[in-house]
């Protein structure tokens, strides 16, 4: 049954009802397209927030590598006491002693927050993706994280001699440069790869993260590294990293990082990307059966800087923030061995050969699209 249209409160002539019946007809068509419309930039919107969520938060990798054996004598005295102040309270040498492997799985929660510039694409109500991870460690250098958020499946990992990951929009791809440990296993994770890559870092001074003194640890990329890690188009000007850690309670309370790279195809003008990314850990206690200790929460937020002589509208930001939780931690897992680790034959042979990009590259291929 057709709906009957309203009654009017004045006289209306049959022409005149017959125009508004257009009008409304016209208006009806023209509120559904505008609908259709809204919705498809919303889907499109949503695909690419999550491409970027994953590539950006995923599974980065930290700036300098771990060094396995360094003498205590080679570290500066501040620096020493901090790091064997920081393995009393994680009780980490346990983990060096006698512990062969590392399994964890842990829950995700990834938002994309746009344009803190004042654009005209403005995400009001940011949406919020979830997902999990499981990871598997053998030694610092060799590990492997498989993790699954907002419909996609993306994983990493690292023989010791190549850093690899995957994701359905670009298949496997190779990172150059140092083998490096995955950063979220110093996200308060890990208690000996935090010691053992910390055990190179400078003291620079205190302050204060959350109410609490700490000391502050600053690690830096050499240029050796930055230069294997740039190519023809990205040169990666500089990578830096700083760990707090409590004066009280010796636990690394947060870790920042911060990149500049500069971007030039020929016949453009350069950009400039800045991506400084901060982690806050949370909920130190031991794991169930363990007397080791690592965070079981915390929250990282990113931002994306992107300026040059080219862009019209000034600087361009972009943030993120992911916030994780821990749900299970279990050592020396049987079956597991260095074979878990072998990354795809066809990768292990283009990374001997190819003279590409240095760095994970659908990083900035998604950036493009900030």
């Amino acid at each position: 049954m057709q709906r009957l249209a309203p009654l009017m409160e004045e006289p209306m002539d049959q022409e005149e009802q017959e125009q508004e019946r257009g009008g409304r007809s016209r208006r009806s068509k023209s509120w559904k397209k505008w609908i259709k419309t809204q919705l498809q930039f919303m889907i499109i919107h949503k695909k690419t927030d999550v491409k970027v969520l994953l590539s950006v938060l995923g599974c980065p990798l930290f700036p300098v590598p771990p060094l396995s054996k360094m003498s205590l004598q080679q570290v500066s005295s501040s620096a020493q006491y901090i790091i064997q102040h920081f393995a009393a309270a994680t009780g980490c040498k346990k983990l060096e002693r006698g512990i062969k492997n590392t399994f964890v799985t842990g829950k995700i929660t990834m938002t994309m927050v746009n344009d803190l510039s004042g654009s005209a694409t403005v995400n009001a109500s940011p949406v919020s993706h979830k997902g999990c991870f499981v990871m598997w460690q053998m030694l610092p250098e060799k590990w492997l994280i498989e993790l699954v958020g907002g419909g996609h499946k993306i994983s990493a990992g690292s023989d010791g001699e190549i850093a690899w990951r995957y994701t359905p929009w670009l298949g496997d791809h190779a990172a150059k440069g140092s083998i490096r440990p995955l950063r979220r296993t110093l996200q308060g994770l890990d208690p000996l790869t935090i010691s053992s890559v910390f055990s190179s870092a400078q003291f620079v001074g205190e302050k204060e993260i959350n109410e609490k003194d700490c000391f502050v640890l600053k690690l830096s990329t050499d240029q050796v590294d930055l230069t294997r890690r740039s190519d023809s188009t990205a040169e990666m000007i500089k990578h830096v990293a700083f760990g707090y850690f409590s004066q009280k309670s010796g636990l690394l309370l947060c870790l920042e990082d911060s990149s500049l790279t500069r971007i030039q195809t020929p016949g453009s003008l350069p950009t400039y990307w800045e991506t400084s990314m901060s982690s806050w850990m949370e909920d130190y206690r031991a794991i169930e059966g363990s007397e080791v200790v690592i965070a079981h929460s915390g929250r990282t937020d990113v931002l994306i800087s992107r300026f040059g002589e080219n862009l019209k509208g000034g600087i361009s930001v972009t943030r993120m923030e992911e916030r994780w939780t821990i749900d299970d931690v279990a050592f020396d897992v049987p079956g597991l061995s260095i074979d878990c680790f072998i990354p795809p034959k066809e990768m292990k042979m283009d990374f001997h050969h190819q003279d590409g990009p240095n760095t994970f590259p659908e990083l900035l291929d998604e950036r493009q699209k900030l």
